[in-house]
């Protein structure tokens, strides 16, 4: 197993857009989405990728997909669905890519928090609150609070999102979209939640983000896996204190220890780090699909 599997993807004659994680063709009014297993931290792209971390975060996507009610906007994951060009690898594309719709982002992050952690737990100390949501005392780090809350972002092609109000998503989105996302938010965590409690998965938070054609919106983009939700093990989960984790946390607590500054090109990831960051994300997919990951 390599510690440097596919950063990026160049197909002759095409231009993607990149993201951290993620590459992007553009087909008319189809895209070709490929998780890539690149690994991103403190906004940094790391130089050391985590093999299959793509397929894990596809194959999540599509379990969601399938089994939530909602429209989406994925259409296929065979790459033949698309006219490539001859030359690309399809095999190195098997399982880490999507056919999507092609539709108008909302150019907000729906986000959704069940449990007293991260960046609101901090708040919460402070304030009292969670994203202007007051919410009651005397709650302990990583408790499950008294109902989801939907707290949105702005999305940021670099650096960290903004929280904002529902109020300003309001202004962004208008008054009757912005109720709907939220709705809609809430409405997917509680299905999702419910469903992974009961395969030994916490989902603790998640983000959305969601697109439209016309009047019909739809859900898009990777969902509810651990990169874009906190997920915990159930069978490990004791409020008080920060949960063991399926996501990057691995990575980004062996950063900490490695005197990076945050600022500078960050270091090599050993070996070590990546096996073991690979098998907490084959784990999760296998803990909530409850089938072997296919591509050990």
């Amino acid at each position: 197993m390599s510690s440097k599997p596919l950063l990026s993807t160049d197909f002759p004659g095409l231009t993607p857009r990149r993201g951290k994680v993620r590459d992007l063709y553009e087909f008319g009014d189809r895209l070709l989405l490929i998780a890539t297993d690149r690994i991103s931290a403190f906004d940094w792209v790391l130089p050391t990728g985590i093999p299959d971390k793509g397929r894990v975060l596809t194959q999540i996507s599509q379990f969601w997909f399938q089994r939530l009610h909602v429209p989406n906007h994925l259409l296929s994951m065979d790459v033949n669905d698309l006219p490539l060009p001859p030359a690309v690898n399809r095999e190195e594309l098997a399982g880490r890519s999507m056919v999507v719709r092609r539709t108008t982002v909302f150019p907000v992050e729906c986000v959704v928090r069940g449990y007293l952690s991260g960046s609101g737990w901090k708040e919460y100390q402070a304030s009292g609150k969670v994203c202007g949501i007051t919410l009651p005392p005397g709650l302990r780090e990583s408790e499950m609070l008294p109902e989801p809350i939907f707290t949105p972002a702005t999305k940021a092609e670099s650096g960290h999102d903004m929280n904002i109000s529902f109020e300003t998503m309001c202004e962004i989105v208008g008054a009757d979209t912005a109720e709907t996302l939220r709705e809609l938010s809430l409405q997917i965590y509680d299905q999702a939640s419910d469903f992974a409690r009961l395969r030994g998965i916490i989902i603790a938070d998640t983000k959305f983000e969601f697109g439209h054609i016309g009047d019909q919106i739809y859900l898009i983009d990777e969902v509810l896996t651990p990169d874009s939700s906190r997920f915990w093990p159930a069978n490990k989960y004791a409020p008080g204190r920060g949960q063991p984790s399926f996501d990057k946390q691995f990575v980004r607590d062996w950063l900490e220890t490695t005197g990076w500054d945050k600022n500078s090109p960050p270091p090599e990831i050993p070996e070590e780090i990546v096996t073991k960051t690979r098998e907490k994300y084959i784990e999760a997919y296998e803990i909530l699909t409850d089938e072997t990951f296919p591509w050990l």
